[in-house]
């Protein structure tokens, strides 16, 4: 792999190391409802304090627009992280403490600017902060931010052991997954699976198709949907893929049937109704498709235990409503008992898994990446990979 590790940095005894981390974790009512970000930062942190260096952590925390917000401050973060370290965490400033966090960078308007002399001079400031960079928050690698290239090109710089781990992941995934390989996806849109579906089809054996995206493939096929999700952008493209995978040899597994509810609520009445007759329950067109049903959620179970190599991203329905978890949690509890790498690709898939009660431990991976993630398997350029030398 070439990109520059922790080694690259030599003796770090006594150095300021200031560490770009993905801290960008769902914030509720000032409590931190899902802390695998903080967490998954934990194994870098530890290394640059055992190597003796302070460490100055920074991070991005929602979409703040370039101005400080009490709803979008890492204050809780440097609770957690505290916590978790078991040690003082310095807030919002540096003070004696051996780790510091500081507030959070899209609190100013330069992090995030298109202009160059803008992040330019914002990753400056940041820079006379310490004497190295480390840049470890995988989850922001795709964005051409301050703290993620700018800063990375004035000081010494080195990936973390997060973005380590998670690039080798990825690279198994795209250049030597072992077989059968099979993806599972999930999500609303078709659209927002393009790039990754046209990346991954010519390399899987079989492709499973879950969540609100399933219905624009049935629709494809000519089935009533009712009040279903449809993505009408993602038609043509769902057609294709059909097509694409009968001439490929890929196994592409619809849902054969779903759980319909009359309205999206967590307390809708619903049934279980063949896919390709969704308006047939009692609730008729105004139906809506909320998850796959238990069939399909055997058929899903069976052929990812069956697979050495597994990809899922998107939950298979609305598993934020208990009786609509049930196909996505399914899906979980087989990747969690493959033979091989099983990998939870990140965001909603990611905090599926922990809402429904397992553990990051329970699977081969789960990364931080999200849209970084699905961004690298599209083949797409990551400006914070390659700013730290990494070349595909």
């Amino acid at each position: 792999m070439s990109l520059r590790t922790l080694e690259s940095l030599g003796d770090l005894s006594g150095k300021t190391v200031l560490l770009r981390a993905d801290l960008n974790v769902p914030v509720s009512k000032g409590e931190i409802t899902d802390d695998g970000r903080v967490r998954a930062s934990l194994p870098t942190i530890r290394s640059l304090l055992d190597a003796g260096a302070r460490v100055v952590a920074m991070s991005h925390l929602g979409r703040p627009d370039g101005a400080p917000d009490p709803a979008f401050s890492l204050a809780p973060v440097a609770v957690r992280l505290a916590e978790l370290l078991g040690e003082e965490v310095a807030f919002p400033e540096p003070g004696d403490a051996r780790v510091s966090l500081l507030e959070n960078l899209r609190f100013d308007p330069r992090e995030t600017s298109k202009d160059d002399s803008e992040r330019g001079a914002f990753a400056a400031e940041l820079a006379a902060r310490g004497d190295v960079v480390v840049s470890d928050g995988f989850g922001a690698v795709h964005r051409k931010h301050a703290s993620v290239y700018d800063l990375e090109k004035l000081l010494p710089s080195a990936a973390g052991l997060l973005i380590v781990a998670e690039l080798d992941v990825l690279e198994r995934l795209t250049e030597r997954p072992e077989k059968p390989y099979t993806v599972v996806l999930g999500g609303a849109k078709v659209s927002d699976k393009l790039g990754v579906i046209d990346a991954l089809l010519p390399r899987v054996d079989r492709l499973l198709i879950g969540g609100g995206m399933m219905f624009t493939f049935l629709k494809a096929q000519g089935h009533p949907i009712g009040a279903s999700l449809l993505d009408a952008d993602g038609l043509d493209a769902a057609t294709g893929y059909l097509r694409e995978a009968a001439e490929r040899g890929v196994e592409l597994v619809l849902p054969t049937d779903a759980v319909v509810a009359e309205r999206f609520a967590a307390d809708a009445s619903s049934t279980v109704a063949p896919a390709d007759a969704i308006e047939s329950t009692e609730f008729g067109a105004a139906g809506l498709g909320l998850d796959i049903g238990p069939e399909t959620a055997a058929r899903f179970a069976e052929l990812i235990a069956s697979s050495r190599t597994v990809f899922w991203n998107g939950p298979m329905g609305v598993f934020e409503f208990p009786a609509f978890a049930e196909g996505t949690r399914a899906v979980a509890q087989a990747l969690s008992e493959v033979d091989g790498l099983g990998v939870v690709g990140g965001g909603d898939s990611a905090a599926a898994v922990r809402q429904l009660g397992f553990s990051d431990d329970d699977f081969g991976h789960v990364s931080t990446g999200g849209g970084a993630s699905l961004e690298f398997l599209e083949g797409s350029t990551l400006p914070g990979l390659e700013v730290l030398g990494w070349q595909r």
